[in-house]
């Protein structure tokens, strides 16, 4: 199929599933899809199963979304503990249109789960709770990643999914590779049978040295592998190396989390000469998620490392945020680093979502079907690939997945001639009604209006709108004294309180020691929150390890206030 026609089936509300080999230009179908809505003021929601998959589509990761902690499954009593919680039932009120990526990687568990959930939150046994679904991944691509063997390790595999009723979106035009050898190779891969001329190409790459413009990435099946060439290349450079350590702001548990689920480093160590990868997107500065390159030097002003790209773009690197958010999207922890990783090898399972230039590849301890597709997968040309070796596990693909992929491209061709069949102006009907449905504009000038917002960063999106805590931050200045702040902004004292500490957690250095409790309060706060916190009581503090108010509350016999026992924390270390 075609993207055009996915992208026309996608704007007729059906619950969709897109899928192809690599290079078909998936996420770049999914962008298209997201940008069309929000110029007609649809706001999807994008999720996918690991923090990294998520940042490619600016999505955030299903267990957080879906607030299921480290669960995979659920059962309806755990469903009826989430309905209690309002701000869920605000999430899921709005949520219309749901958008998950990298499904390889969904357990059927976890698929069933984001079903329960939204049929309770919904309060219908609709698939998905009446939401538009639309999938997006290769079956072809890694597993979810499990501790033991199961029957069913495909999100195809859920109930949920057959229920859906999904509009399959085959994609098979390649935008990435940019010869037929290598497409050939990965076609052979998907079809179960490798060819005596893929078989050739792949012996001719065997051990094959690259010409000096590339600077191949070092792909290997274990993270052992990975550690011990890249430490070893590092100290095969002359000099000192740089250190470069992160920086954080919230409790060790989120900024833990944010560790695990990107490829952010504690601790970076790099010299001149270092071969590097960038794990951020940043199109500003030249670079994305996968960006290979070479350190030339450090900056004089500020230490902060050099990079020369492979495409000779030369980027003087600052450092990025990785940032965890709640579940009412206040930041709860930050880590501050510099984009890189040292490059001469990453495991195959951390390149999945990349596009490499060059790299070499070993596979002769392959372990899990896919992971030879993924690493083959991953580079532009055969051109840019030195084959170390493969293993008879190298080039298989989980047999299941051979057996389905036939009907998959069936379906494909079916949802393709329905579509097909129909007139233009049959088609922009059906589109402009399933946007009405959703509360969008479909009015030809207020969309070129939308447009025209979004190129000038003013969306009309509720997210973009001044927040109300910041509507508060303007008048701190002309406000003497909390009680003033709460009448100027014609709020209550608490609601206040509340906005005052969310701008002293985004603005540390804010001063607002105007609004200090009076000495006596402060000290019987903090006599009890010291208290508190030397005997460490697990029921005084919450899941992040902050300590609760009501502890702080019942601790003062109910004479302090909450609101400002809230202030009085705002001042304490």
């Amino acid at each position: 199929m075609k993207q055009n026609t996915a992208l026309n089936i996608l704007k007729s509300g059906k619950n969709v599933f897109i899928t192809g080999s690599a290079g078909t230009g998936k996420t770049y179908l999914l962008n298209e899809y997201t940008q069309y809505l929000k110029e007609r003021r649809i706001y999807p929601t994008i999720v996918a199963p690991t923090g990294i998959a998520a940042s490619h589509l600016g999505g955030q990761t299903i267990h957080s979304f879906f607030a299921l902690g480290i669960r995979e499954s659920i059962d309806e009593g755990y469903v009826e503990f989430l309905m209690e919680k309002k701000y869920l039932k605000t999430r899921f009120s709005k949520l219309k249109l749901l958008i998950i990526d990298e499904v390889s990687m969904v357990s059927p568990e976890l698929f069933s789960s984001m079903d329960l959930i939204l049929r309770g939150f919904k309060g219908t046994d609709v698939p998905f709770g009446g939401v538009q679904v639309v999938i997006s991944g290769d079956f072809f691509q890694l597993p979810p990643v499990s501790k033991e063997a199961k029957e069913k390790r495909f999100a195809w595999q859920s109930p949920a999914w057959k229920a859906l009723e999904l509009q399959t979106c085959y994609l098979q035009e390649k935008f990435r590779q940019d010869e037929d050898r290598l497409i050939q190779i990965l076609d052979d891969i998907r079809s179960g049978t490798i060819s005596e001329s893929s078989e050739k190409f792949l012996a001719e790459r065997h051990e094959k040295e690259l010409t000096s413009h590339f600077t191949p990435t070092k792909l290997y099946t274990h993270n052992v592998d990975v550690d011990r060439i890249n430490l070893a290349e590092l100290e095969k450079l002359p000099g000192e190396a740089k250190l470069f350590v992160y920086e954080s702001k919230g409790s060790q548990k989120n900024i833990e989390k944010i560790f695990k689920s990107s490829l952010v480093l504690e601790e970076l160590a790099l010299k001149k000469g270092a071969v590097v990868i960038f794990i951020k997107n940043n199109t500003e500065e030249g670079y994305v998620n996968g960006t290979t390159g070479t350190v030339e030097g450090f900056s004089p002003i500020d230490n902060m490392p050099i990079v020369r790209t492979t495409e000779g773009k030369k980027i003087k690197l600052d450092l990025e945020d990785w940032s965890l958010e709640n579940e009412s999207g206040t930041v709860t922890a930050t880590v501050s680093q510099v984009p890189l990783r040292l490059a001469w090898a990453i495991t195959i399972h951390k390149s999945q979502g990349m596009t490499l230039d060059a790299a070499e590849i070993d596979l002769s301890k392959t372990f899990e079907t896919g992971q030879g597709y993924v690493a083959l997968s991953r580079i532009r040309s055969i051109e840019g690939l030195q084959l170390k070796g493969l293993n008879t596990m190298a080039l298989k693909v989980d047999p299941l997945i051979l057996h389905v992929d036939e009907r998959i491209k069936q379906a494909s061709k079916k949802a393709s001639d329905i579509i097909e069949s129909m007139s233009e102006d049959d088609l922009q009907k059906t589109f402009d009604s399933y946007i009405s449905q959703l509360g969008g504009i479909v009015s030809k000038e207020k969309i070129e209006e939308e447009r025209e917002n979004i190129k000038a960063g003013k969306p009309s999106h509720s997210a973009y709108v001044t927040p109300t805590h910041i509507k508060t931050k303007h008048l701190i200045e002309k406000s003497d004294t909390l009680i003033k702040l709460a009448h100027n902004r014609g709020l209550s004292k608490g609601t206040v309180v509340q906005h005052l500490a969310h701008i002293k957690e985004e603005e540390p250095e804010i001063n607002i020691d105007k609004y200090k409790p009076s000495e006596e309060v402060f000290e019987k706060v903090g006599d009890v929150v010291l208290k508190l916190q030397t005997k460490k009581f697990k029921d005084d503090f919450t899941e992040d390890g902050k300590l609760k108010l009501k502890s702080v509350f019942d601790a003062l016999d109910g004479e302090v206030s909450y609101d400002d026992i809230k202030m009085c924390m705002l001042f304490l270390d």
